[in-house]
């Protein structure tokens, strides 16, 4: 039974293809929030950091999740990260980023779920991660439940099978596509 909070972020698990591809975007240079491995990213619209990518809060639609970044620091070298540090002054940026619409993620929920909230969508909860590991803590946030003709970030189409994760357990290891997705139509909860 899992009874225990210990949330990861959306970690990309299957793709209709059988491989998930991390696409290569940017990073505006001295980005103000940190940006941990399986957390949420959408592209800012905005015209100072326009086609670059950023944290999604919780209700935006976004793109994927951040797997990893690589640039050159103010000393010249280069570096390889699972997170963004913020405030980082870099140059040749390369943020790897899950884009496709068909990915399915796996995520903790922040509550139990049962089998008649397959295809009810939430949003996840807010930006967080640990500066140390460099990994995202975000999980599903259940109390956001939407259903009917509304819609959230995140459909929950199931669990991950295991001996110690079942439907109604405390903090479930649920799998959801992404929902509001910047690159497509917004599709209602069932």
């Amino acid at each position: 039974m899992a009874s225990t909070a210990s949330p990861y972020g959306l970690i990309p698990v299957n793709h209709p293809s059988g491989t998930v591809r991390p696409f290569a975007m940017t990073i505006l240079t001295g980005y103000a929030s940190s940006i941990f491995q399986n957390s949420p990213v959408k592209i800012i619209p905005s015209s100072t950091g326009e086609g670059t990518i950023g944290v999604a809060a919780a209700g935006d639609s976004f793109i994927g999740t951040f797997q990893g970044v690589e640039f050159t620091d103010s000393d010249g070298r280069r570096r390889v990260s699972n997170k963004w540090t913020a405030s980082t002054a870099a140059t040749d940026i390369i943020a790897y980023v899950t884009i496709d619409q068909s990915i399915t993620y796996e995520i903790q929920s922040d509550a139990a779920l049962a089998v008649a909230d397959i295809g009810k969508q939430y949003d996840f909860s807010a930006p967080a991660g640990n500066t140390t590991t460099g990994l995202s803590s975000q999980s599903l946030d259940v109390s956001s439940v939407v259903t009917g003709s509304g819609t959230a970030q995140l459909r929950l189409i199931g669990i991950v099978s295991g001996p110690d994760n079942g439907w109604g357990d405390t903090y479930v290891n649920a799998l959801v596509q992404i929902s509001e997705h910047q690159n497509t139509a917004v599709v209602n909860a069932y």
